[in-house]
């Protein structure tokens, strides 16, 4: 399966080079009446069977395949490879990705320009979702319905048995550095508590702000400080009994959320609350309520849904009004913050709601004022230094490392097998030897 993801990346890297020609809207009668729409889960399906309403005549059809081991990149290339033979009822109008690997559609053939079918970006969008998905010319090819600057989510029972007190600000001051963050999580130690309860739970504050990209210039694989400072710190908290060795998606992990867990903080953005703490708010053995965020050692941001027009598409009147809907109707922003703990990627409401003092987060934070703190950490997002390999890499370096972290092999016979994963995922790469 990795080698047949491999071959048709590259597959979709050469047509990049073909480009994209603009394609006319359709006159209205002439638009498909099936909009056949990829994605990987049911997120943003809930939101957009919520909050959009299907033109009369036009039937939605879901693909949904899980994103596990690239399973769901696999089954879009397929689709996309037989596009142009496709029948008309049965092309891509529409599909997500991530911003692992955003780039690789992006930059290909297979997405068209938003500005041939009518769509303009407002310049209420976070200037960094613009950017992730447009391609190496700067022509955008969709746009994501969120924004997504991660935070700190930490206990506040837990906060005052350890500091002896659970206001954010004092919490933040406790682990605004990563000496800091280390130090307390030597304290949580001594109160009979775990700091994270995932090895891999910090990776993503840690490589959302590397300074160098994966792959060189001349296809090296390379290392970024960021990078190294994870495994260096991983290492030490487990030596040192600080986390637990589970994975990120792991029960062992989501179990720790339950009222009787004792795990002090989590790393995450707004969509973590809906879609990863369900233990938390479960009404009997969870604890409402009893979280805070904070930005923590150091600004980054998690993932994001972007939301792309396949070239070849009928229905892109649709595609058009879609973008609008999740992007400028103020409405439906609004309503995602309000109703679904969302982080809109509209600057507007997000200001809105930043400054009033009546709003606050009731479902999980006990009122605390997220969008506020969110706001501030979002300036600090970046879109530097990403490649088309990011997904499937620190997933490997991931996997790889916890066989060494959970004992069952040394560190450096983990590392060679991250290096024969490299060549195994991505011929092209070039690894250190030995």
């Amino acid at each position: 399966m990795k080698k047949l993801i491999a071959i048709l990346l590259a597959a979709l890297m050469l047509l990049a080079v073909v480009g994209c020609s603009k394609q006319e809207n359709k006159p209205a009668a002439e638009q498909g009446k099936v909009f056949n729409i990829y994605a990987w889960n049911e997120e943003f399906k809930g939101f957009f069977e919520k909050y959009y309403k299907v033109p009369e005549g036009v039937t939605v059809n879901w693909i949904i395949n899980p994103s596990d081991n690239g399973v769901y990149q696999q089954k879009l290339d397929e689709a996309l490879l037989n596009q142009d033979k496709a029948a008309a009822d049965e092309k891509i109008d529409m599909f997500l990705a991530e911003a692992d690997y955003i780039g690789k559609y992006v930059d290909s053939a297979y997405t068209m320009d938003v500005s041939s079918f009518g769509f303009k970006n407002a310049d209420t969008q976070y200037e960094y979702t613009v950017k992730a998905a447009s391609d190496a010319n700067g022509v955008c090819k969709g746009v994501s319905f969120q924004c997504c600057p991660a935070a700190v989510i930490y206990r506040k029972s837990i906060a005052k048995d350890i500091l002896g007190t659970d206001d954010p600000a004092e919490v933040q001051a406790a682990m605004d550095s990563w000496e800091k963050f280390n130090e307390l999580a030597a304290k949580a130690k001594e109160k009979g508590y775990y700091m994270t309860a995932s090895f891999a739970e910090t990776f993503r504050a840690f490589s959302n702000n590397c300074t160098m990209p994966w792959v060189d210039k001349d296809n090296k694989l390379q290392f970024d400080p960021q990078i190294t400072a994870w495994m260096d710190q991983t290492e030490n908290f487990i030596k040192n009994g600080y986390t637990l060795t589970a994975g990120v998606w792991d029960e062992e992990k989501t179990n720790q959320m339950f009222k009787d867990g004792k795990t002090f903080c989590f790393f995450g953005p707004a969509w973590y609350y809906n879609f990863c703490m369900n233990n938390a708010m479960d009404p009997e053995n969870g604890c409402v309520g009893d979280w805070r965020i904070v930005k923590g050692p150091q600004a980054y941001f998690w993932g994001g849904t972007w939301l792309l027009a396949a070239a070849g598409s009928d229905n892109t009147e649709m595609l058009k009004d879609i973008f609008e809907t999740f992007t400028v109707n103020e409405e439906v922003c609004t309503n995602l913050v309000k109703n679904d703990n969302q982080y809109p990627n509209n600057t507007k409401i997000v200001e809105k709601f930043a400054k009033d003092e009546s709003y606050g987060n009731t479902a999980i934070l006990d009122g605390q004022n997220d969008i506020a703190i969110f706001a501030e950490l979002a300036k600090d997002i970046k879109w530097e230094n990403h490649t088309n390999y990011d997904q499937l890499l620190n997933e490997g370096l991931q996997n790889k490392l916890q066989e060494f972290y959970r004992g069952s092999v040394d560190k450096e016979t983990a590392m060679k097998n991250f290096y024969q994963y490299v060549k195994e995922t991505y011929a092209n790469i070039v690894v250190p030897e030995g």
